[in-house]
């Protein structure tokens, strides 16, 4: 039974739904704010020009005589502003002496009045809010002279009804327009989320064996997902791939040496003669021997399939490889080895695990199948290139070995006890540092080694 994920489901459409709605809402409530403002301006600019026009039809009304400023008042002024049916009129005339000649002589006049021509205004009179309109008239009479101020006031009851249906109707159609356009983002996000469906699809569709890439055609953003999962698909395909081959090597390679063994022990057994059971225990070391030596190259072309996709390349010394490498085949095996080394630092990039047993496996193949001495040789970088070489005095790979180097197995010819996985561990480590496998014959024997590619700093 598969284990249930412990992190919660998230998702994609939800979280999108849940954005738009957010931003949606935020919009929302800026523009009931811009729509209140913008109904306030206009109530504001629709009944300013009515207490405008109210006060230059008084202020034309104005005249001097005998040495005195009288006003007649028209009466088409406040029938304009009976417009606003439920509001209240107040009006206030001052003369050029400060005295009211005619209206509500408290009708309030603006706190910061700077002597401009004409001016609207905000205040409280007779308990209620009202909006005032102060127009400034200059008399220039014989015995009169100054300003005449003329002030025309209004409740603000019909104007705040006009600024609030304003502001309804601005939010309505807001509000419908915003639940019109969620709806359109519901069903883009259905269309725009059906590549994701698809994809899921094709994955439950296919066979559990199936681990080809994923080929249908997606959006960009997809595709990038799509990438990704070929990219993860092409690397579990290699891990099962190393994974199955081992087990195909092991039970081939191992299987047969087993049963070899078996019969040397049972001959063993039933042998009595000293000289043939010594002989049969020779044979018996020696077998033992080469199923250990089997083995330990099962487990390290395992382990270098492994790195190949989990290790991480880092600066190296192409020299301290060989030198631990030597050292490691130096502890095993009386044979001496050779080492010749540059006196500066060959640096390339790679895992050291897997050069390692690549040269060791290298080291192995000369001092069992080629002819001693031995020798391990690193050469500086020359022309991009540098080279770690094991030579031998021997007769060298035959050609048709030598095209199939490389594959599982196709060395066997080298020796009667050769499993033929040595050089197939190291042509693999060459593949995955992008280095080449080099073999050829030299006057004194034959040499095999990598020939790595660098980059100057």
């Amino acid at each position: 039974m598969v284990p249930a994920s412990t992190n919660p489901r998230q998702s994609v459409a939800v979280r999108l739904g849940m954005a738009m709605a957010v931003i949606l809402a935020v919009v929302l409530l800026g523009t009931i704010f811009a729509a209140n403002k913008y109904g306030q301006d206009a109530a504001d600019e629709t009944f300013d020009r009515l207490l405008r026009g109210a006060a230059l039809q008084i202020a034309e009304r104005i005249l001097v005589t005998d040495g005195h400023a009288n006003v007649d008042l028209p009466v088409s002024a406040f029938e304009l502003l009976s417009l606003a049916r439920t509001d209240r009129i107040f009006y206030r005339i001052i003369g050029p002496d400060g005295k009211t000649l005619t209206g509500y002589g408290d009708l309030p006049l603006p706190k910061d009045d700077k002597g401009r021509a004409d001016q609207t205004y905000n205040t409280r009179y007779k308990g209620a809010d009202v909006r005032a309109y102060l127009l400034r008239r200059q008399l220039a009479e014989r015995f009169v002279s100054g300003d005449v101020k003329v002030i025309v006031a209004q409740t603000t009851t019909e104007r705040v009804a006009l600024a609030r249906s304003i502001t309804t109707q601005a939010v309505l159609t807001i509000a419908a327009a915003g639940i019109v356009l969620l709806l359109l983002v519901v069903v883009v996000m259905r269309i725009a989320l059906r590549p994701l469906a698809r994809v899921e699809r094709t994955i439950l569709d296919r066979d559990v064996n199936d681990l080809s890439p994923i080929d249908i055609a997606a959006p960009a953003e997809v595709a990038v997902l799509l990438a990704a999962i070929n990219r993860f698909m092409r690397r579990l395909d290699r891990r099962i791939e190393a994974m199955q081959n081992f087990v195909a090597d092991a039970a081939h390679q191992i299987r047969t040496p087993i049963t070899a063994l078996r019969a040397q022990l049972q001959l063993a057994l039933d042998e009595d003669d000293p000289v043939v059971l010594a002989r049969l225990h020779k044979r018996l070391h020696e077998r033992t021997v080469g199923l250990g030596r089997l083995a330990d190259q099962l487990l390290s072309h395992a382990l270098i399939a492994h790195r190949a996709d989990m290790a991480v390349s880092q600066e190296l010394d192409l020299r301290r490889i060989a030198l631990e490498a030597e050292r490691e085949i130096r502890a095993v095996s009386d044979e001496f080895i050779q080492v010749e080394l540059p006196d500066e630092p060959v640096a390339i990039k790679g895992d050291p695990i897997s050069l390692r047993e690549a040269v060791k496996n290298l080291l192995n193949n000369a001092l069992k199948h080629g002819g001693l001495p031995v020798s391990l040789v690193v050469t500086p970088a020359q022309n991009g290139h540098a080279c770690l070489l094991v030579r031998d005095t021997g007769a060298g790979i035959s050609p048709e070995i030598s095209c199939r180097i490389g594959e599982r197995f196709a060395s066997n010819g080298i020796g009667p006890d050769s499993a033929g996985l040595g050089l197939s561990i190291v042509s693999a480590v060459a593949s995955s540092h992008g280095a080449v496998l080099v073999r050829r014959c030299t006057d004194d024997g034959f040499e095999i080694g990598l020939e790595f590619s660098v980059t100057a700093s």
